[in-house]
């Protein structure tokens, strides 16, 4: 299906395709001790408090245009959080022109566009490895929409909301609509990756590679930051308190963390 900007299709009815949107996200880190693993899921839970993922989802639903019905969050002990949202269509005030062009979407902004039936999520996962000094956070969004656009259109927000050195990244379009001749219709706008909708800025930091399976419309990328600098993932100190051998040791050890969650394996 090839469509310019300006062209719609017309629908029997209400457009029944459901996409969803699954976006994981990584931050490591090098805890030395108990006391900085400690301190370390401390501050992940102060900054990935219930409140502050609220406040994301609710722009991620201004940026898809949707109208929140209710909220639900919960901050969990020890560690963790939760936020759902039910959304459902929001007053379509102008339909943009770019609604079918393979683009990034906005940074925090409004893009007004039709959604019905509709959640965000996310779940928070602090994590630590009992003996090498390894602490992963995991932070999972899911974006699910009914309408005319993919929720796609968040994408970029999401992954400027976030310290990522890993992203794992799954767009789906599921059922079915059909056109005013009843043709049933699987899918309604032109993709042919996930990529398509990452700023080119974004693309330059990370390693990317697609997973794609076209005939059923499901879409994945996984991302990996490029550069490395040890101070980014030391926690409370920098790499010049540290003797060489073990700047290298403890470099090692995270690199092998970050292409574990990459290639989804454990390497030997």
């Amino acid at each position: 299906m090839k469509l310019t900007p300006e062209q719609v299709i017309e629908l029997h009815g209400f457009n029944n395709l459901t996409k969803t949107l699954s976006f994981n996200m990584y931050d490591i880190c090098y805890t030395k001790t108990r006391e900085e693993r400690e301190a370390y899921i401390e501050y992940i839970d102060e900054q990935y408090n219930a409140d502050r993922l609220t406040k994301i989802l609710g722009n991620v639903s201004d940026i898809i245009g949707a109208h929140v019905l209710n909220i639900a969050k919960q901050d969990y002990v020890p560690q963790g959080a939760s936020v759902t949202i039910l959304v459902s269509e929001g007053p379509v005030v102008e339909v943009p022109t770019e609604s079918y062009e393979e683009s990034p979407g906005p940074l925090p902004g409004n893009v007004v566009l039709q959604l019905d039936k509709s959640h965000i999520t996310v779940h928070t996962y602090p994590e630590y490895h009992p003996y090498e000094g390894i602490s992963t956070f995991r932070a999972d969004i899911d974006v699910s929409t009914c309408g005319e656009i993919s929720p796609l259109k968040a994408l970029n927000y999401l992954i400027h909301s976030f310290d990522t050195d890993i992203m794992t990244i799954d767009y789906r379009v599921r059922g079915f609509t059909r056109d005013k001749d009843g043709r049933k219709l699987f899918i309604d706008h032109n993709i042919n990756s996930i990529q398509n909708f990452i700023p080119e800025e974004v693309k330059e930091q990370y390693d990317m590679i697609d997973v794609n399976v076209y005939p059923d419309n499901i879409f994945h990328t996984k991302c990996r930051l490029r550069e490395f600098d040890l101070n980014n993932y030391l926690f409370g100190y920098t790499k010049d308190k540290l003797e060489v051998e073990e700047q290298k040791e403890i470099a090692e050890k995270l690199q092998m963390e970050m292409d574990e969650i990459f290639y989804g394996k454990n390497i030997n």
